[in-house]
C-alpha cells in the first residue's frame, strides 16, 4: 500500500492547555470544517475525543454523499489525540494532531496526516491533488484556530444561549463557534431526527412554533436568545403559499419566542432576532444605515413584521437587537452555493447593468458581528450586519471570477431576471441595497474581512495575494 504524509504547523499564541482544551469542546470538529466540504454528524459513541470515542459523519466528496466512521485511538493531554479511519473514502487514514509548547504562551500545533488512496498504483496520479486539497483544509483550519485562540478566546464573559434556527447554514456555524468560544449553548430543533440522534442531550429541545409548543421551565435560565428561524426567500418563485410561508417561519417562531421569554420568572438580559437588509428595499446608489427608513415592497413589509414581532421582548425589558443581514457568503448555502458551481465552469453571468449594490458579510464577521453584539450592552434596536465595503454585481461577479481562475463572460438581461423569477428576481437580484454597519463600526467592533477578496478567498479556500495578518 502507497502511504503519503501531509504536515501542517502554525505557531499560535496561547498556552498548551488552552489549545488542546479547545479541541476537546463540543463543536470544535465543525468550526473547523471547511464551509467547502461540509459535514454533519449522524452517529457518536462517547464525548470528547477520548481514546475509544467513535463519531460517523455524512460527507460529499467530489458532489458524490459518503458516510466517514473515525476513532480515535491515542490521546495524551496537553501533547497529541490521534484518530484514524474505520470506514471512509481513504485505503487509509491517521490523524495526528500534536501540540509543542515553545513557550509558556506560545504553542505550535501540528497537524500530522497518513493517508493512501484506494485503487492501489492506479491512484498514483491523484495524490497531488489529495496534497493540494489537504493543504486548502488544513489552511483554513489552521487560520480559524490561530484567530479564534488569539482574539476570542478567554476573552467573554461565558452565557448560556439558547438558539432558534440552529440547522440553517448560520445556525449550524454560529453553535459551534459559540461553544468553542466558552459559552453554552442549548438549541432549539423541529426535526424528529436531529432530536432522536441528541435524546441524551441537554443541549438540544424539541419546539413547535406552529403549535404555540415550547416547554422553556424544561430549559431552565438563560441569559440569551438568538433567533434564526426563517424560510429561504430566494428559492423559486414567490406564489401566494410562498409569501406565507416566508412571512409565517418569521413572524410566528418570533412571536412564540418572545411570549414564552416574557412569562419566564426571570428573562433573558439579551434577544437577538434576525431580521435582512431586504428591509430597505431597492435604495439605489443611496448610503443606507439603521436610519434608513424601508421600502413597500413585499420582503421590506416581511421585515418590518418581523421586526415588530420582537418589539415585546423590549416591552418586557429585554436588551432587543434587530439583526438586519447582507448577503453572507458561504459555499455551504445561500446565494454564493448557487453561484459558485456555474462559476467555476466557466459560465460566471453578471445581473442586468451590475449597478446594483450588493451589500455582503463574510461567514467569520457574521459569528464576530454576533459575538460582540453578545458582549456589549450599549447595541440594541435595528443593527445591520454587512461588511463595511458593500460593492456593485458587477464588482463582485469580476471579483469571484478572479478568485476562481475563470472568466465571466455572460450576462443575463432585466427581462429574463423577471421572466424566471418574478417578484423574487426583481426585489433579491435586481434591487440595489448600499448598506453600511454603522452601529458596529460606531460600537468598536473590527472586521476580520472588510475586503470582498479575503471574504471570498477564506470561504473557498484559496490563497489570497496579499495578506495583512488577518484571516
Amino acid at each position: 500500500m502507497i502511504k503519503k504524509i501531509f504536515i501542517q504547523k502554525s505557531p499560535i499564541h496561547a498556552p498548551v492547555s488552552a489549545l488542546f482544551a479547545w479541541h476537546e469542546k463540543d463543536g470544535a470538529i465543525n468550526r473547523l470544517t471547511p464551509p467547502w466540504a461540509p459535514l454533519s454528524l449522524v452517529a457518536r459513541t462517547g464525548r470528547g475525543i477520548d481514546k475509544g470515542v467513535e463519531v460517523t459523519f455524512k460527507i460529499k466528496i467530489f458532489g458524490i454523499p459518503m458516510k466517514w466512521q473515525a476513532r480515535h485511538i491515542g490521546y495524551k493531554k496537553n501533547a497529541m489525540f490521534r484518530d484514524c479511519q474505520i470506514k471512509g473514502p481513504f485505503a487509509h487514514w491517521e490523524h495526528s494532531h500534536l501540540f509543542h509548547e515553545r513557550s509558556p504562551d506560545i504553542t505550535v500545533m501540528e497537524d500530522q496526516v497518513r493517508f493512501s488512496l484506494p485503487f492501489g498504483i492506479f491512484s498514483l496520479p491523484f495524490y497531488g491533488y489529495a496534497k493540494r486539497e489537504l493543504s486548502r483544509m488544513f489552511f483554513y483550519r489552521h487560520q480559524v484556530l490561530k484567530y479564534d485562540m488569539e482574539n476570542r478566546v478567554g476573552k467573554i464573559q461565558k452565557k448560556r444561549i439558547l438558539i432558534s434556527g440552529g440547522s440553517g447554514a448560520i445556525g449550524k456555524t454560529l453553535v459551534s463557534f459559540l461553544r468553542t468560544c466558552g459559552h453554552e449553548v442549548i438549541c432549539l430543533v423541529r426535526d424528529s431526527s436531529v432530536r432522536d440522534l441528541n435524546k441524551q442531550s441537554q443541549d438540544v429541545h424539541f419546539w413547535d412554533p406552529y403549535s404555540n409548543v415550547l416547554d422553556m421551565d424544561a430549559i431552565g435560565p438563560v441569559d440569551a436568545v438568538i433567533n434564526l428561524n426563517g424560510v429561504d426567500i430566494s428559492k423559486g418563485k414567490w406564489t401566494f403559499s410562498q409569501r406565507a410561508k416566508i412571512l409565517n417561519s418569521r413572524v410566528i417562531s418570533t412571536q412564540v419566542l418572545v411570549e414564552k421569554m416574557r412569562q419566564m420568572p426571570h428573562p433573558p438580559s439579551t434577544f437577538i432576532s434576525a431580521s435582512a437588509i431586504g428591509f430597505y428595499g431597492d435604495g439605489g446608489q443611496s448610503r443606507l444605515t439603521e436610519e434608513s427608513e424601508g421600502s413597500d415592497c413585499f420582503i421590506s413589509r416581511v421585515c418590518r413584521q418581523w421586526e415588530a414581532a420582537s418589539l415585546g421582548a423590549m416591552d418586557a425589558g429585554i436588551r432587543t437587537v434587530q439583526l438586519r443581514i447582507g448577503v453572507v457568503l458561504t459555499p455551504a448555502g445561500g446565494a454564493l452555493e448557487r453561484m459558485l458551481q456555474p462559476f467555476l465552469m466557466g459560465l460566471g453571468t453578471r445581473l442586468a447593468d451590475g449597478k446594483q449594490y450588493m451589500s455582503w458579510i463574510g461567514m467569520e464577521d457574521v459569528l464576530g458581528g454576533i459575538l460582540h453584539i453578545l458582549g456589549n450592552k450599549e447595541i440594541r434596536g435595528p443593527v445591520n450586519l454587512t461588511a463595511p465595503e458593500p460593492v456593485t454585481n458587477r464588482e463582485f461577479t469580476h471579483t469571484l471570477a478572479g478568485i476562481l481562475g475563470r472568466r465571466a463572460p455572460f450576462v443575463l438581461p432585466k427581462a429574463a431576471v423577471l421572466a424566471l423569477w418574478g417578484e423574487m428576481g426583481k426585489e433579491t437580484l435586481l434591487a440595489s441595497a448600499r448598506v453600511m454597519p454603522e452601529k458596529l463600526i460606531k460600537s468598536g467592533y473590527k472586521f476580520v474581512h472588510p475586503k470582498l477578496g479575503m471574504a471570498l478567498c477564506h470561504v473557498l479556500g484559496r490563497v489570497p495575494q496579499k495578506t495583512d495578518g488577518k484571516m
